[in-house]
């Protein structure tokens, strides 16, 4: 790294070079459907501090822009990832980016150390600088609570917690911290601040959001860039202990038809600005490096391929100096594109494609299309130039140099007890009737519920992996379940305490607390039909029966939404929204828990940053408790009864007609394979959003679960669907079995292209005739086949069918 400071100093080059002119290229307004052209004007006014446009700085790429190739400047404008790009493929293909997706570790190590996140980001590095113009790789990762990509690292509670805050200077010192564990990796880039403004909380990424209100958001926005980046200074580097920050996802990925994730945003242009775009000009203002565009739409057209929003409007009115990151493969789903070929993202105003796995045909493809003029070389400049900037920011380029790489910041204590202090002011207290809320000392407790030691439910999505599923207490050792905290507080002050997820504990008991919520999930697959909490690991029953022993019950709620949840409400004398903590559990104790003297740490100090809905439906009407709601010990409120009538039909969202969704097993559902099939996530249509199976002997793979009734679905003549895609045929026969009954379907998939996506369609009376017990299924799929064959399946549920009745 630092012997590129002898190639381009900007110091040598300041000779006869004036300061750029920084005016966005001319965009391509008329390429842009009117219903989706935006009026600029209409839009607030920002400006990327003059610290990012020095004229030192400019001069220094003015120079090097002069002397790149072509090669070496398309290189530049894609970013590949670490499941795809290997150190010694820079030589050939001298990419300006690297990038560690959600499931992406250290030399497939997802769980790998600070240590070893260091040395691989410097073995990329280093070959980068010894390729093409010798210009270093800008490194980024998502750290959206912590550097949640890290066994050992601070996990923050989720933003939606956070805004539950209402605490400005907590997110700032929440950055600053994310920013010293991020660097401490040799990283200097995070994929974050998500300044989303979800409106529907069906929507799978409603958690990464603060609020549903534009001013909080704002100001988080600007609270969030400068505790990642610090304060910028004209000629200076970021700090050693500072990343660069990306603003996301531009624009109104919150505000989605339905809260479908990538969908399209359709408002008035007025409507889309007031309520989604004022975290964008706070974090410009604020010296926001880069901004990452969002998959999603506006009427119709993907922001990928929108001139007049990421030019006219971002680099236009917003003034916005950074560059522009595509997310990943957005660029493909512009018509006519494909990810490894799309013109038009960069013609539109975006300055860096996320290509993870494409960017290899995507070099090749720009290539061409700068030489045939379909992409202008200015643009193409421009693009490269808004990169180069924020490489000198970071202090990759220049004359001043900064060497990022401090292990021993990951969990240091001080962030541990930030996170701490994060996680009690986050907490929203909804109810609690005879103030059985806080514990009191001496108390006897039983801590009970599918979230009772369970971190993976507590940390949520975003952590160690992409959907967080697989997340063990052991990832963080210095952190603690909230069952354990809880417990040790209650020790602490005199009491007894047992941890029993089941709450068949024969223990004596006063109270118990009962910890349950959502399952871990992020985007794609957190996406839901209604806000019906469902119980479907017996919740409800537990908590009856709970109360017909006797005892207190206390509901510590995990979930990255608010939900209907009327009757566990109901069920409990005390019910606190407890969101998506992360590591540091302790922080629910402070609040719960009364010491030896009668008085918890801290009080609830948490309001609702989102609308509480009343029952199932969404938008939501007449919420149940409105944004800014919150009770505390200083404050109590009594809440009575609460409606638990979902004022809907819940049946079309039925876990018992929803096995595989989106590449995902939908609870309680569980999928088991033989030892002889190997199983991957992989992208079909979207990102990860199906699984690839392969048969390395005969065997089979089962989605397995608590029997089901499917009469009903019978008689109303369902059938079984399966999205998939065969990618090696059988060598033999393949069956698929539903309810216990088999049916040979070797010649059904025959008659599908090997590699093409399809859904097969099987009326679920097939597998009655051929004897399965429709009253009580609990495999609703198995699927067996010889050594060699390969199948992708994206989904598997049974639905209405309007199809003649036939079996394969």
């Amino acid at each position: 790294m630092r012997g590129f400071a002898t190639v381009v100093a900007a110091g040598a080059l300041l000779a006869g070079c004036a300061s750029q002119d920084i005016a966005p290229p001319a965009s391509t307004t008329s390429a842009v459907p009117a219903a989706a052209r935006a009026n600029p004007e209409l839009w607030p006014a920002a400006k990327s501090p003059a610290a990012i446009t020095d004229p030192a700085t400019e001069a220094a790429i003015t120079q090097l822009l002069a002397r790149m190739t072509l090669a070496q400047k398309v290189g530049q404008v894609i970013q590949g990832d670490i499941s795809s790009v290997k150190p010694a493929d820079l030589i050939e293909y001298p990419l300006g980016s690297i990038l560690a997706g959600g499931n992406s570790g250290p030399y497939g190590d997802e769980r790998a150390d600070g240590a070893t996140w260091k040395r691989l980001v410097d073995e990329y590095r280093q070959l980068s600088l010894k390729a093409g113009a010798g210009i270093p790789i800008l490194f980024g990762v998502d750290a959206v609570h912590g550097h949640s990509n890290v066994p050992g690292a601070t996990i923050f509670p989720h933003n939606i917690g956070l805004g539950a805050a209402h605490d400005p200077d907590l997110i700032r010192r929440i950055g600053a911290a994310t920013a010293a564990e991020v660097a401490g990796t040799g990283i200097e880039w995070t994929f974050a601040p998500t300044v989303a403004v979800p409106q529907d909380l069906r929507w799978g990424r409603t958690y990464e959001g603060y609020s549903s209100d534009p001013q909080l958001v704002a100001a988080y926005s600007s609270a969030m860039v400068h505790g990642l980046q610090g304060d910028l200074v004209e000629g200076s580097p970021l700090a050693a202990n500072k990343v660069g920050a990306s603003v996301k996802h531009f624009l109104a990925d919150g505000g989605t038809q339905g809260g479908k994730d990538q969908g399209d945003a359709q408002m008035p242009e007025r409507e889309l600005i007031a309520k989604h775009a004022l975290g964008y000009p706070a974090a410009i203002d604020a010296g926001a490096l880069t901004v990452m565009v969002s998959f999603s739409g506006w009427n119709g057209t993907k922001h990928h391929g929108n001139s007049t929003l990421l030019t006219d409007v971002l680099k236009g009115r917003m003034g916005f100096a950074g560059l522009e990151v595509g997310d990943w493969n957005a660029h493909g789903q512009l018509p006519g594109c494909t990810v490894t070929d799309c013109a038009k993202s960069l013609a539109a105003g975006l300055d860096l494609y996320m290509a993870p796995d494409s960017w290899k045909g995507l070099f090749d493809s720009l290539v061409q299309d700068v030489r045939s003029g379909k992409i202008a070389e200015s643009r193409l400049d421009d693009a490269v130039r808004r990169i180069l900037r924020a490489k000198y920011k970071l202090g990759l380029m220049g004359d001043t140099l900064v060497e990022r790489g401090d292990p021993a910041q990951l969990g240091a204590p001080a962030h541990l007890a930030l996170a701490r202090e994060a996680v009690a002011k986050s907490l929203v207290l909804l109810k609690n009737e005879g103030s059985v809320l806080p514990i009191k000392p001496g108390a006897r407790v039983l801590i009970t519920g599918p979230g009772a030691d369970d971190m993976a439910m507590q940390a949520g999505g975003w952590t160690v992996t992409w959907q967080g599923t697989d997340t063990t207490a052991k990832d963080f050792p210095k952190g603690a379940t909230i069952g354990r905290a809880i417990a040790d507080a209650v020790k602490a002050a005199g009491g007894t305490a047992v941890i029993d997820p089941k709450g068949t504990a024969s223990s004596p008991a006063d109270v118990a607390i009962v910890i349950y919520g959502e399952h871990p999930y992020a985007e794609f697959q957190g996406d839901i039909p209604d806000l019906a909490f469902r119980a479907n690991g017996g919740e409800d029953r537990l908590l009856e029966s709970l109360k017909a022993r006797g005892l207190k019950t206390v509901s510590v709620f995990l979930s990255g939404r608010p939900l209907f949840a009327g009757k566990l409400i109901n069920a409990s004398d005390a019910f606190v929204a407890a969101w998506l903590p992360g590591s540091q559990g302790q922080g629910v104790a402070d609040v719960l828990v009364a010491n030896a003297t009668g008085t918890p740490e801290r009080d609830f100090t948490g309001r609702l940053s989102f609308d509480w809905p009343r029952d199932a439906r969404s938008p939501m009407e007449d919420p149940l408790f409105k944004r800014g709601y919150g009770l505390s010990y200083g404050n109590p409120a009594s809440l009575g009864s609460v409606n638990e009538d979902p004022g809907m039909d819940l049946a079309a969202a039925r876990a018992d007609e929803r096995y595989f969704i989106k590449g995902q097993v939908v609870e309680p559902w569980r999928l088991g394979l033989d030892t002889a099939v190997t199983a991957r996530a992989i992208d079909l249509g979207a990102q990860e959003d199906a699984r690839q199976f392969e048969w390395a002997a005969p065997g089979g793979i089962a989605i397995d679960g608590p029997a089901v009734n499917l009469h009903r679905q019978l008689d109303e003549g369902f059938a079984l669907f399966l999205d998939m895609r065969i990618d090696t045929p059988a060598t033999g026969p393949v069956t698929l079995a539903f309810g216990g009954a088999a049916l040979d379907i070797t010649a059904f998939l025959a008659k599908e292209t090997v590699g093409d996506p399809f859904v097969g369609e099987i009326p679920i009376k097939c597998f009655a005739d051929a004897g399965a017990d429709l009253e009580n299924v609990s495999t609703p799929l198995r699927i067996t086949a010889p050594e060699g064959f390969a199948m992708t399946l994206r989904s598997a549920r049974i639905d209405g069918t309007g199809s003649a009745y036939s079996c394969p």
